[in-house]
């Protein structure tokens, strides 16, 4: 779900809102909510959420990002009840067109979610491979960034990202070398293959792998879980 228009149903104090003045040609104006663009206005509305929700947060079935509501049971429509009598409590409307209801898995942050495993939404990794070979360092630093923010999907990512990670260590100009070149095709290919990772269950036990070589060390957490009558085992996460 998510909040209708959040962050300008946040009325703003008086103190803030002599910070956030506008001068027109037309006049002086006041924000009565919070604007976007303001640098702590997320961490703010976050703060908010988790306090309307407080008690929701803890029993881990409610999931907030700032102004997504993510409710994850099997009761979900008992849930649901709860969380729209908090909001209507706290005169908070929900954008109808932005939810969905009754799913067993959705794409959340780059994510494809479901009771049982995380996995990367391939529409994100495909807009990635369509770009060129960075061709400085704020592009490579770009590319990094995404890729990093799915290294637990990503074995060997550490290693892998190295060479490009010292891109920006030297004061040097930027040169994709062929070292450089082999890495980052490497993790273009890494991303296009990365598995599902399954969900943790604390009733079955885990196995943890653990590697290390001079250029660093990483661990493998796996779980044994049931497919098709047949024990099956897969990564929870890479580290």
């Amino acid at each position: 779900m998510d909040a209708f228009k959040g962050f300008h149903k946040k009325i703003l104090t008086p103190k803030t809102k002599k910070l956030l003045k506008i001068i027109t040609h037309c006049g002086i104006y006041d924000y009565l909510g919070i604007p976007f663009g303001i640098k702590n206005a997320p961490s703010h509305y976050q703060r908010m959420m988790n306090t309307i929700f407080p008690t929701e947060l803890s029993k881990v079935w409610l999931i907030i990002y700032i102004d997504n509501i993510v409710i994850c049971s099997d009761s979900w429509s008992l849930h649901l009840a709860r969380v729209l009598e908090k909001a209507t409590g706290m005169n908070m409307k929900i954008s109808l067109k932005k939810c969905n209801f009754g799913f067993e898995e959705l794409k959340a942050l780059g994510n494809i979610v479901s009771g049982l495993s995380l996995d990367i939404d391939k529409n994100k990794v495909e807009e990635v491979l369509l770009k060129p070979i960075p061709q400085n360092t704020k592009e490579m630093m770009s590319f990094l960034g995404f890729s990093s923010y799915y290294r637990q999907h990503l074995k060997y990512f550490a290693i892998l990202a190295k060479s490009l990670y010292r891109i920006w260590d030297q004061q040097t100009v930027f040169e994709m070398t062929q070292e450089r070149i082999k890495a980052y095709e490497k993790i273009r290919k890494a991303l296009t293959e990365a598995p599902l990772l399954l969900m943790p269950d604390w009733n079955i036990p885990f196995k943890l792998y653990i590697d290390a070589c001079g250029d660093g060390l990483g661990e493998a957490l796996n779980k044994v879980q049931i497919i098709a009558d047949k024990p099956t085992e897969g990564p929870v996460c890479y580290i």
